[in-house]
C-alpha cells in the first residue's frame, strides 16, 4: 500500500465522499451533516468535536481495499467515540441493511417451490437470529465493559478482558456467502429474475460492509482496549 494516497487532515471532506459513495453511511454514523462545503478533514472534525485521527482511520478503511489500520496515532479517549461509532453501525444494519434484504428475500420466496421456499426461509431467519446475538452480546456486554474500564470501575472478580471476545469474535458475514451460493448455484434456472440479482447484489454490499466492521473491531477495538487494560492494571 503507498501510503502517499491514503486520506490526510488536509484532505477535503468533499472530495473522499466523491471518490466513495459508501462514505455516506459513516457520515450519517457520525452525525456528520452535509454541506460542509470545502472543509477539511481537519476542519469539519473540530466543527464536530470528534477525533480527526480515528475519522482518517475509518475513511481510508472504507476507500481502500488494501489498508490494514493501526491504533498508533489514537488515543484511549478515542475508544468512547469508536464504541459509538460501533454502535450507531449496528443500527444501521439492523434498521436498514437487514430488513431490506429481509423483505426481498420473502418477496423471492414466494415465487419458489415448497423446497426451495423452505431452505431460503429457514437459512436466512437462522442467520438474522445470529446476527442478533452477536449485536447483543456486544451491545450488552462488550460495550459496558468498555465504559466502566475507561471509567476505571472494573475490579477483580471482572476476569473478562477483551482478548477473550476477540478469541470468540465470531465472523458474522461467513454465513453469507452460503446464501449467495444459494441463490446463484442452486435455486432454478426459471427463477432468474430481476429480485435475484438484486438480492445479491445487496448482499455483497453488506458483506463488505461487515468485513470492514470487523477489521475496526479487531484492529483498532481490541488494540485500544488492550492498551487501557495494562494501563489500569499498572496503575493499582
Amino acid at each position: 500500500m503507498n501510503n502517499n494516497i491514503l486520506y490526510t487532515h488536509r484532505t477535503k471532506l468533499a472530495d473522499i465522499v466523491a471518490e466513495n459513495s459508501c462514505m455516506l453511511s459513516v457520515l450519517q454514523r457520525l452525525n456528520i451533516k452535509l454541506g460542509f462545503g470545502e472543509a477539511t478533514v481537519a476542519e469539519a472534525c473540530r466543527r464536530y468535536n470528534l477525533s480527526a485521527d480515528l475519522f482518517l482511520i475509518i475513511s481510508n478503511i472504507y476507500s481502500f481495499k488494501d489498508y490494514l489500520p493501526s491504533v498508533e496515532t489514537l488515543k484511549p479517549s478515542d475508544t468512547v467515540q469508536l464504541t459509538s461509532y460501533l454502535r450507531a453501525s449496528h443500527r444501521y444494519y439492523k434498521e436498514l441493511c437487514f430488513p431490506l434484504i429481509h423483505e426481498k428475500i420473502h418477496s423471492l420466496v414466494k415465487e419458489l417451490d415448497q423446497v426451495s421456499r423452505h431452505l431460503i426461509d429457514k437459512f436466512y431467519d437462522d442467520y438474522d437470529s445470529e446476527i442478533e446475538n452477536h449485536f447483543a452480546y456486544e451491545e450488552n456486554f462488550v460495550f459496558p465493559y468498555i465504559e466502566r474500564l475507561l471509567m476505571n470501575e472494573n475490579n477483580d472478580k471482572d476476569k473478562f478482558r477483551i482478548g477473550k471476545f476477540e478469541e470468540n469474535h465470531s465472523n458474522i458475514g461467513e454465513k453469507l456467502n452460503d446464501l449467495k451460493n444459494i441463490i446463484i448455484k442452486y435455486l432454478p434456472e426459471t427463477y432468474s429474475s430481476p429480485l435475484r440479482f438484486d438480492i445479491l447484489k445487496d448482499i455483497y454490499a453488506v458483506e463488505s460492509e461487515l468485513r470492514k466492521h470487523s477489521l475496526i473491531e479487531n484492529r483498532l477495538l481490541v488494540p485500544l482496549v488492550e492498551k487501557i487494560e495494562n494501563s489500569n492494571e499498572q496503575a493499582r
